[in-house]
């Protein structure tokens, strides 16, 4: 294992303590109601290939985490320079990512479905896109993958993110469902992914 790539693994185990414990305790607390959620509402391509494709990406960033030569199969040639710009979109998506869970509150599911007691988020990074916590998502996925320098997590990630993508279309249906004219209006003024700019 090169120098770089030690200095590397120790970006990507930084910032995994500092948002791992973090998320997994905003999905706990947005748990606590005991709720079942329905997640065949996604359809089943999506049910099944969503979160097996995900689980190989993280399993792979785990393994490099752990023995990054053990991933030098799916390795590739990238200059440090761009690696370590990767690291700093990374810390860009990590604080989105727990902007948009303290955000989100009881409202945080990983479905398509709303809770019982959902409530229509549209503050915080909410209030310039519907989506924000896809976008983190892709932010942590591009910059994990060129830290790593791999193309296994580059394509398990993009995978992930595809379906996510796809997944957006019944996600809103459902909140447009639940919300009405207010979830409508709240969609006019915001972009699904990017901020909508007003002239």
């Amino acid at each position: 294992m090169s120098n770089s790539d030690d200095a590397f693994r120790m970006v990507l185990i930084i910032g995994a303590v500092l948002v791992v414990p973090a998320a997994f305790y905003y999905r706990l607390k947005s748990q606590a109601g005991g709720e079942t959620l329905d997640r065949r509402q996604e359809g089943l391509f999506i049910l099944l290939t969503l979160r097996p494709i995900g689980l190989a990406g993280l399993l792979g960033l785990m393994v490099f985490m752990v023995n990054p030569p053990a991933m030098d199969w799916s390795a590739l040639p990238l200059p440090d320079w761009l690696r370590w710009m990767a690291a700093g979109l990374g810390l860009v998506g990590g604080v989105l990512l727990l902007w948009t869970f303290q955000t989100l509150g009881p409202n945080l599911t990983d479905t398509v479905v709303t809770r019982k007691t959902h409530s229509l988020v549209t503050h915080g990074p909410y209030r310039w896109i519907r989506h924000p916590f896809y976008d983190s998502a892709a932010l942590c996925i591009v910059a994990s993958s060129l830290v790593a320098a791999n193309w296994f997590l580059l394509l398990t990630g993009t995978l992930a993110l595809l379906l996510l993508v796809a997944r957006t279309r019944k996600e809103e249906a459902n909140l447009l469902n639940r919300f009405g004219d207010d979830y409508r209006t709240y969609t006019e003024r915001t972009g699904r992914f990017w901020p909508r700019f007003h002239g």
